[in-house]
């Protein structure tokens, strides 16, 4: 069995992307029995998708996890919906700016993960990694490649899903002293173990926390 597991090029005047870092470092591993073959997406609207198609078509994985940057965030962030805008705030590897545009013009208006999100984040924080549920992976490239992830593979049964994770201490160091960040190591041991429940299902792990987050009106 095989495992995609991708990050993203550094984009933004950055020199690294943790996403990809992670993937890297875990790439060949054998995680319950399945393969972990990491590929990097252009962090480019126009090239992202294909990208992406090729690295599904070559590695026609049993689980596919997407990672992508979201410096600010204080924990490993799984993404629960992909929605179906692009509204860039900086432009792309490529200079482009896309503002509220669909990422497919014929496609529903979100996708759900199909990762047992809750097992994961539960999983995570027994074994001591700050670990969340997000309800917005944002409107930049992480966002179309989490829609793109999910359209692409629609009624083929295979779990796919997003996760966010924090700048390295050495981006936040170099640009925002103040920056939560978390180190290449903690992520790697907090991506593997997400990968492992995953693929085993983990559902005594499911409602073993309660949602967080305020309820708003």
């Amino acid at each position: 069995m095989n495992i995609l597991l991708t990050g993203f090029q550094p984009f933004g005047g950055e020199a690294i992307n943790p996403s990809w870092e992670v993937a890297r470092a875990l790439q060949g591993q054998v995680i319950a029995g399945a393969v972990v073959q990491a590929r990097c997406l252009p962090t480019a609207f126009g090239e992202a998708p294909l990208a992406l198609a090729e690295a599904l078509a070559e590695v026609r994985p049993q689980l596919a996890i997407s990672l992508g940057q979201a410096s600010g965030r204080t924990e490993i962030s799984i993404e629960r919906v992909a929605v179906n805008l692009i509204d860039a705030r900086i432009a792309d590897n490529a200079g482009e700016r896309p503002q509220d545009v669909p990422v497919r013009a014929d496609a529903p208006v979100a996708y759900f993960s199909t990762l047992p999100i809750k097992a994961m984040r539960n999983g995570l924080r027994a074994a001591g990694h700050p670990a969340g549920l997000s309800l917005t992976a944002g409107a930049f490239v992480c966002n179309q490649v989490f829609f793109e992830l999910q359209h692409q593979l629609a009624g083929q049964g295979v779990k796919s899903g997003f996760i966010h994770i924090p700048a390295l201490p050495e981006q936040a160091a170099r640009n925002q002293p103040t920056v939560a960040s978390m180190s290449l190591v903690a992520q790697v041991e907090a991506i593997k173990l997400a990968i492992a429940i995953a693929l085993t299902g983990g559902e005594e792990l499911a409602s073993a926390a309660p949602d967080e987050g305020a309820p708003v009106a």
